[in-house]
């Protein structure tokens, strides 16, 4: 993952990363999976994000919705800035003070953020098992084909 020089982006540029790096497919409706071209913004938070409800479902959801950060009220700019720093391996009390936020807040994000990773790398780390043991199986079988 790139971070960009942070200190030269704006709050436009930082939702649009925030949204690239969390939405990977785009920022769709959690209920009918639907894009924001079929919703519409109706709340927009100091914060600087937007609030969209789908014109199909009706369901109300935003940047962080089905994300880790799903609940948070953290800027954009300051979800890339905590990001960073972990990702960087920043002590807390450095990523707190940049952020302006207590070392016991960046701690449990860190925890958080930690953990939702190690279950995702665990995921992918037994579909490549079960993988090599189906390749196992069949060249045992004799039933593998060369490609």
């Amino acid at each position: 993952m790139l971070f960009p020089e942070v200190e030269a982006l704006d709050e436009r540029q930082s939702i649009e990363w925030v949204e690239r790096y969390l939405h990977p497919r785009g920022l769709r409706c959690p209920g009918c999976d639907a894009t924001t071209r079929y919703a519409r913004e109706f709340r927009v938070h100091k914060r600087g994000s937007v609030d969209y409800r789908c014109r199909r479902c009706q369901s109300a959801y935003n940047l962080y919705t089905s994300t880790i950060f799903s609940g948070s009220n953290l800027e954009p700019r300051r979800v890339l800035l905590l990001l960073r720093g972990i990702c960087r391996g920043a002590p807390a009390t450095v990523i707190a003070e940049e952020l302006s936020l207590s070392r016991q807040c960046v701690q449990r994000w860190r925890k958080r953020i930690q953990e939702n990773a190690y279950a995702l790398l665990s995921d992918a780390v037994r579909s490549k098992k079960l993988a090599a043991e189906e390749i196992f199986r069949s060249a045992r079988k004799g039933t593998l084909k060369a490609r």
